[in-house]
């Protein structure tokens, strides 16, 4: 007998000896360990399945399976109608990463992470359609900057979202290829507009990263709907590239969240430098790549928060709205930040509404359009517009898209970007001195003063505060939960910060996020019932 032999024999009848004791001295049978509890997939994080993986209760496969199981049971029987089109190539992925696992023992920042992504984002093993009837079953070349750094991640796009027409609404979210998104916490109410195909998907727990886009309101609407965290970066902290444009001064693509946590991990991913999109030359002294040093939980203590009234205490405010927001007020008192209240800008009034949105998104389809070359199946948005080839609801949306030609520098003032737009340039430089002045570190509203509409009511209030600042200024903003109304419906709080602030924002939010705990799964969407949850949960 060899020397390993003899430890192996060794140790066995130990353990026999250990078990005989215990019968002896306690009269009683041993029991081995209980079994790990099934994983489950309701508020799943990232930490969490690669923890589960680590620990061997469950593959890449099992994980990104049961993902799939959950949206093929849950979402076209309930009549959510998030998800557009599964990944074919999802599980072949999750295989792959599987086998590399198994030989290195190594996990990249995302690994295994299933995302949902917007069908504005350029992916090339899945068409790319921006809920455009003339864009159908239209595969693009590569893939989008930000999808190419999920990928790089090992994170996995099992899905494509629903998203409204061309991005055209904040307020509900129709596509003319698959029709209408619902929202996940009442079925007969509306997600906003216009990636409530991602949030609802992430709140239902259909995958763990969500990602959409915001030209005005886009992230951080439909995360006030549905009770998630949406960050809208600062323009130039991430890439354009391979994103299908609404209008490109302003269109800014990110993270739809159930955790603030999450939301740091997948930024620090997708945000830098991209040679594509040169306005994120700016971003290359500015951005982190870990934005989880912000994750504090004392992050709100001696932080000063400005309370912009004027768009709190509106003559159409839904009063459970304000009232959720003077609460979310005390509670950031009581998590250790100093309130100024009110906050005001200075012409307020007048800077907001001369910073309207300008048209440019017939150029800029055009330009995105020959980008993808031969995979295109028009090349401008005139074949869309003589061949009627949109939703008869957008056809206001249309007109004003048509009625302007030529390079957006033309125009006057000049469609542009914040630098080259006096309007843009003076509402930040009033926006930032007077948070100089009050020494706030961010500014604070109500993402939404109203909760989430029913589907087909175009005429109650939608107090919509997301395009009133940040898209016009280029500062970053996020929302974070913070309550319910009486009916169940979400309510958002939305931050609003200085230019590459998002550390700071990403510190605000979590530190809110983990003294209030106002994250809710919707109960509609459950744990599988048997046989679907068996196979894999055993």
């Amino acid at each position: 007998m060899n020397n390993s032999q003899s430890v192996s024999v060794t140790a066995t009848a130990a353990r026999a000896l250990f078990v005989l004791v215990l019968v002896l001295a306690g009269g009683c049978a041993f029991s081995p360990p209980e079994k790990p509890a099934p994983l489950s997939l309701i508020e799943l994080t990232i930490s969490g399945a690669q923890q589960a993986i680590r620990e061997q209760r469950i593959s890449c496969e099992q994980l990104t399976r049961r993902y799939l199981r959950r949206i093929a049971h849950y979402d076209q029987t309930s009549g959510l109608n998030a998800i557009v089109a599964v990944n074919p190539q999802a599980l072949r992925r999750a295989r792959e990463l599987d086998r590399e696992y198994a030989a290195t023992g190594h996990m990249q920042r995302l690994f295994c992470a299933p995302v949902i992504l917007k069908d504005n984002y350029d992916t090339a093993d899945m068409a790319t359609e921006a809920g455009s009837v003339a864009m159908r079953g239209a595969r693009p070349p590569d893939d989008a900057f930000m999808v190419r750094r999920l990928r790089a991640a090992q994170a996995i796009v099992i899905a494509k979202s629903n998203m409204a027409e061309w991005a055209f609404s904040p307020y509900e979210t129709i596509s003319s290829t698959h029709g209408e998104t619902r929202n996940a916490y009442d079925l007969s109410r509306v997600p906003a507009g216009s990636s409530g195909g991602t949030a609802s998907a992430i709140a239902a727990n259909f995958g763990i990263i969500g990602m959409g886009t915001d030209t005005g309101n886009s992230i951080r609407g439909p995360a006030s709907h549905l009770d998630l965290v949406g960050l809208r970066s600062t323009l130039g902290a991430t890439s354009r590239d391979g994103i299908v444009p609404l209008l490109s001064n302003r269109d800014v693509g990110g993270p739809l969240m159930r955790t603030v946590t999450d939301t740091a991990l997948v930024f620090s991913v997708i945000a830098g430098v991209d040679p594509a999109d040169p306005i994120t030359a700016a971003a290359q002294a500015q951005v982190t790549d870990d934005y989880s040093v912000y994750l504090k939980r004392d992050g709100l203590v001696g932080a000063r928060l400005g309370v912009l009234r004027t768009l709190v205490n509106t003559s159409d405010a839904d009063p459970e709205v304000v009232q959720a927001m003077d609460r979310a007020i005390d509670e950031l008192k009581a998590a250790g930040a100093t309130i100024v209240d009110p906050f005001g800008i200075p012409d307020f009034g007048r800077l907001r509404s001369a910073t309207g949105f300008c048209s440019r998104f017939r150029y800029d389809l055009k330009r995105y359009l020959a980008g993808r070359g031969a995979s295109a199946p028009i090349h401008s948005l005139d074949e869309v517009a003589e061949r009627k080839l949109y939703l008869p609801e957008n056809e206001q949306a249309m007109q004003w898209a048509m009625g302007v030609d030529g390079p957006p520098e033309a125009q006057r003032p000049p469609c542009v970007g914040v630098q080259g737009d006096p309007r843009r340039r003076e509402f930040l430089a009033a926006v930032l001195g007077a948070m100089d002045q009050a020494g706030v570190d961010a500014i604070i509203y109500p993402t939404w003063t109203n909760p989430a509409h029913k589907i087909g009511d175009h005429d109650s209030p939608y107090g919509n505060n997301s395009p009133v600042i940040a898209p016009h200024t280029g500062q970053p903003a996020i929302t974070v939960p913070m309550g319910f109304t009486r009916d169940g419906l979400p309510l958002g709080l939305q931050l609003l910060g200085r230019p590459f602030d998002e550390g700071k924002l990403i510190q605000f939010a979590y530190a809110y996020e983990q003294a209030t705990d106002h994250r809710k799964p919707p109960p509609l969407f459950g744990p599988l019932p048997p046989p679907e949850a068996t196979r894999d949960e055993e």
